[in-house]
């Protein structure tokens, strides 16, 4: 799931698509979330796809990569060649042009997986220990999803638990806004997933939102009060 905001400066906010997919059906699908400076986003998109359709013959690129290993991999180092070309060679983290990527999918003959691609080009798996991953504005929908997150929810529960945790991230943060993208593969599938975009005037969303706020206010009336007495 991913919004569509971004912005350079109260002034200048625009909605821009931050999930894209690739997918052959039978033998693989890829999703990217991306977050950070959305020129660096939108070149690494461009250069992924680019090279995916002119490939030569016997060259990798993520359509022809065995593995999601060798995908994240490839998306690493096109991401860092995006940065470094932008910052003239620079290895800064903290680069004005840096973007995060979150990298999901299945390529026939190995399991579903997902990963977290950093501006280095590094990347990490997911796993029990780290079962979800965020980029972009996370410190106001995290605590929800810590709190709330079970391995054993069914994908209509997950859901019902992200909107949320965007919907505390857009009501504290202008860098986090509607509409909301959702991408659901079905594994072993191997074929495009489930996809939804949810407006401000989306019936669920709302419900979601408002049911959200208001189980807060009985949850706080709800506890003990306090005593200036003791």
């Amino acid at each position: 799931m991913s919004d569509t905001r971004t912005n350079a400066g109260v002034d200048n906010v625009s909605t821009f698509k931050k999930m894209f997919t690739w997918s052959i059906p039978g033998d693989r699908t890829i999703v990217l979330l991306m977050a950070g400076n959305l020129g660096t986003s939108q070149a690494v998109i461009s250069l992924l796809d680019e090279r995916a359709k002119l490939a030569k013959k016997g060259s990798t690129t993520i359509l022809k990569a065995p593995s999601l290993f060798q995908v994240a991999r490839l998306i690493g180092e096109t991401l860092r060649e995006v940065i470094d070309l932008n910052q003239q060679g620079g290895d800064s983290a903290e680069s004005p042009f840096g973007a995060s990527i979150i990298m999901g999918g299945q390529i026939s003959g190995d399991n579903h997986k997902l990963f977290l691609i950093y501006p280095e080009g590094n990347f990490i798996e997911s796993s029990n220990d780290t079962p979800f991953f965020q980029s972009g504005e996370t410190k106001y929908g995290r605590p929800i999803l810590v709190r709330a997150f079970n391995p054993e929810m069914t994908v209509e529960e997950a859901t019902k638990l992200l909107l949320v945790s965007f919907d505390s991230s857009l009501r504290s943060n202008l860098s986090v806004g509607l509409p909301i993208d959702m991408y659901i593969y079905e594994r072993d599938s191997l074929r495009t997933g489930y996809t939804r975009r949810f407006e401000a005037s989306d019936l669920y969303y709302i419900n979601v939102a408002s049911g959200w706020g208001e189980a807060l206010k009985k949850a706080l009336k709800a506890l003990p009060d306090f005593n200036l007495e003791r």
